[in-house]
């Protein structure tokens, strides 16, 4: 991603240099090579910056069909007298690249809702499964429970129930009031953090199906806030050797409905503090991520009138949201 990122922007550059050279001439004026250059590099910088550029969401095909064009729009200047008609060839270059940067965005969104609803459908599908299962076994559960009663072995009996509470109390924590969609994102990341090592806490004052958005967007917002805890919980225990841990809290006060999600972090360097949640492409995670996440909840919250707030200190990131309870 970092080396299509410097691609583009190298490409960009070069072309906004050809663009604003013929564009100067063309109003009979001449521009010393040096401030063009730095002109177009602070301007592709701050770019660079603020704007994260999914090239292969349009495809190769798209993506050669504007460079193309690009190049015929450019050797325009060669056959023509320097004229104001150059600024309209300069408007048609970034016409072309705004094209190119909205529509990746778009389609690399939607490519990442279809993924996402993909993953959801499965998660959902295994907590089902899961439910029916131990719907299925509790006869035989009770059945056992009952022989070691008969037969005086209480303190068996004790052992087998304390299991098999802490199982359905698993169950529990997360399909509660909750709708399908939700409870199946609730249990496959509490299972996934049991299976990391990850001491997981849901404090759920009501049932978090209860804000009021889409199913889509509620899936959305809890499956990315989880995804990037678990993450960062992960990285942790990684680097500290220790174990991590993350709590979700969800209450409603004074009209408002207020989710807390809170887990142990690595520090998390300030250049991408300042960013996070304002723009794409920025990440607290190591490797080769796109920051999506981040993007999608802040889409989330903003499409609903909410406010997002989110603090790291000593090892600690909380990120507070909240939603006026208005349907």
């Amino acid at each position: 991603m970092k080396h299509q990122n410097l691609w583009y922007w190298t490409y960009f550059a070069i072309f906004s240099f050809i663009h604003l050279h013929f564009f100067v001439r063309g109003f009979q004026v001449e521009l010393h090579y040096l401030i063009s250059i730095l002109v177009i590099l602070s301007v592709t910088f701050l770019l660079y910056r603020n704007i994260r550029v999914s090239l292969s969401g349009l495809g190769a095909r798209w993506n050669y069909s504007i460079f193309i064009w690009q190049c015929v729009i450019a050797a325009v200047y060669l056959g023509t007298e320097p004229a104001p008609i150059y600024g309209a060839l300069f408007t048609i270059f970034i016409g072309f690249e705004v094209i190119r940067l909205a529509g990746s965005k778009k389609i690399s969104g939607l490519t990442q809702s279809v993924k996402q609803f993909e993953e959801e459908q499965k998660k959902l599908n295994e907590t089902f499964r899961m439910v029916r299962s131990e719907r299925h076994d509790f006869l035989k559960h009770i059945s056992a429970l009952h022989f070691m009663l008969e037969h005086s072995e209480v303190k068996e009996a004790k052992t087998y129930l304390d299991d098999l509470v802490d199982g359905y109390e698993e169950t529990n924590l997360s399909i509660k009031g909750e709708k399908g969609s939700v409870a199946g994102i609730l249990h496959t990341m509490y299972k996934k953090g049991r299976k990391l090592g990850i001491d997981i806490i849901y404090d759920l004052d009501t049932p978090i199906s209860t804000l009021p958005l889409s199913d889509k967007d509620i899936v959305s917002l809890l499956g990315n806030l989880l995804s990037n805890s678990l993450d960062g919980c992960e990285e942790y225990q990684q680097s500290k050797g220790k174990q991590a841990g993350l709590s979700l809290q969800f209450y409603k006060r004074s009209g408002l409905y207020i989710l807390i999600c809170k887990n142990d972090s690595l520090v998390i360097p300030p250049h991408i503090l300042d960013k996070l949640y304002v723009s794409q492409g920025h990440t607290t995670k190591t490797g080769n991520h796109e920051g999506l996440g981040t993007m999608i909840i802040d889409d989330v919250v903003k499409k609903h009138g909410g406010y997002l707030d989110f603090i790291h200190k000593d090892e600690s990131f909380m990120v507070k949201i909240k939603f006026p309870s208005i349907h």
